[in-house]
């Protein structure tokens, strides 16, 4: 018997194992090994294998016999050959001669939808790469060694500076560097601040109701919170529940609300923020999608009203890519020591490399060509959803159209919305209602419509799709 295993960063656990004893030849046994690590996913597609001379060697048999093994996977389709001598693992693997489970049932496939109207989604494919490579390669030719060591849970000085820089510019907050917490993404900043405000005594946590507070819910739930559902209206949240919630803290989209789209008013930005004086309440701000608008002038954060009370969150996903992991917090001067210090409890610090390089993107100012640059693109989607939707289906009454990324469409009262939804669906459309996301559960059928990731015309194929499937609703 003869083995292989390497790990030199070409195929992972390459395993080989011969029999010389067995009656058939060594290259067919190489074959078949390589063809089963291949099915099995143990090599998945793109993956290199060693060089026959190196394979060869740790199997002790010729060269040629590791050649000819090769070229007969080659021509099955399993391998490719690639210049310079390399062989891969094919990116489009042949149809398995069985297509079947272990327990002898057809294998499972994956249903997609024509059409996905999909909500939170941003159209990476735009994601800037040469100029996030030139920040790239500024930030590893002039970073000085000792900013690749640990941190303080801040985050890299380089990058509050900037967050500061552009939050007090563009959206009128009140912020220094020493309040600016760097975290992964919002799912970790409000994982973060609700375990500090636990830690500090508070017992129940407000979220709009409907909100797409599951972070929230679930993570208040785990601490020990009690979660209570304040009801939004045309503008926002409804401020007279609030007051009457008996809340320690209050999470809220005051910009865009989220999914309904209403803008919180001068006024009852004001209120609320006498609410959070009266009560020594915190009020976290969730600005995720502020940067886009198309028919009204900008809004600027709560935060710049009440930097003691409000907690500022904001975060690179919807604008650059949610891959990147990019959030921040500014947080009121009182709460920093602890939230830093959970965040290096967390995880000792999120990726340096990637804060220096957001740092110099926004220094030099890409992130704001970036923006300029989608606008348009997205308006223009936006656009080509309220076209269709005034064409074909004239009873919806779209809101929250002036920014973001997603249109609700209010339902009129003869259209149930979990029956839309699934009519839909067997219309091959995916579409999401406004229902899940309520928190008390009742209130008007709507249908939220994410718009950002699709082309003009699948847009409008998936509004036709709709009407469609309404059509076949109020038939039956």
């Amino acid at each position: 018997m003869g083995q292989l295993r390497t790990n030199s960063g070409l195929a992972e656990d390459l395993l080989i194992e011969l029999d010389r004893d067995a009656g058939v030849p060594l290259h067919r046994q190489i074959e078949a090994s390589i063809r089963a690590s291949i099915r099995a996913g143990r090599l998945r597609a793109g993956a290199s294998l060693p060089p026959t001379r190196t394979l060869a060697a740790g199997l002790g048999v010729s060269r040629g016999v590791v050649v000819e093994a090769y070229q007969q996977l080659v021509a099955e389709g399993y391998l490719a050959s690639r210049s310079g001598g390399y062989t891969q693992v094919a990116a489009s693997m042949p149809p398995a001669a069985a297509d079947a489970d272990m327990m002898g049932q057809p294998a499972a496939r994956s249903v997609g939808f024509r059409v996905d109207f999909g909500y939170g989604r941003t159209d990476v494919s735009q994601f800037p790469r040469p100029a996030w490579l030139r920040s790239v390669r500024t930030v590893l030719t002039t970073t000085p060694n000792d900013r690749f060591a640990y941190l303080d849970g801040r985050g890299v000085p380089e990058l509050r500076q900037a967050l500061c820089d552009y939050l007090n510019r563009v959206r009128g907050t009140l912020v220094v560097p020493a309040n600016v917490v760097v975290c992964n993404g919002y799912g970790q900043g409000i994982a973060l601040l609700i375990q500090v405000l636990a830690r500090r005594g508070a017992r129940r946590i407000a979220l709009e109701d409907p909100s797409s507070g599951d972070d929230a819910r679930v993570l208040a739930g785990a601490a020990g919170l009690e979660v209570v559902g304040i009801p939004v209206g045309p503008d926002g949240v409804q401020v007279d529940a609030l007051h009457r919630a008996d809340a320690d803290a209050v999470v809220l989209t005051p910009s865009h609300q989220w999914p309904t789209g209403g803008v919180l008013s001068a006024a009852a930005r004001a209120e609320v923020i006498g609410w959070a004086r009266r009560r020594g309440a915190i009020v976290v701000e969730d600005d995720y999608d502020a940067e886009y608008r198309y028919d009204r002038s900008p809004v600027g954060a709560m935060q710049g009203l009440a930097p003691d009370h409000v907690v500022y969150c904001g975060t690179a996903s919807k604008t650059l890519a949610p891959g990147l992991r990019l959030g921040w917090m500014v947080v009121p001067a009182q709460l920093v020591a602890d939230v830093a210090a959970a965040k290096l409890l967390a995880d000792r610090g999120s990726s340096v490399i990637d804060q220096l390089t957001f740092a110099d993107f926004l220094g030099r100012g890409e992130f704001d060509r970036h923006l300029r640059r989608m606008r348009p693109v997205y308006r223009r989607r936006r656009d080509v959803l309220l076209d269709a939707l005034r064409t074909h289906l004239p009873d919806l009454r779209p809101a929250g159209i002036a920014a973001g990324q997603h249109v609700v469409a209010w339902l009129p009262p003869d259209l149930d919305e979990a029956a839309v939804v699934a009519a839909a669906a067997r219309h091959g459309l995916g579409i999401q209602g406004v229902g899940p996301f309520r928190i008390a559960g009742a209130g008007p059928g709507g249908l939220i419509f994410g718009y950002a990731i699709l082309s003009e015309s699948a847009i409008a194929e998936g509004v036709a799709l709709l009407a469609t499937a309404i059509r076949e609703v109020r038939e039956s």
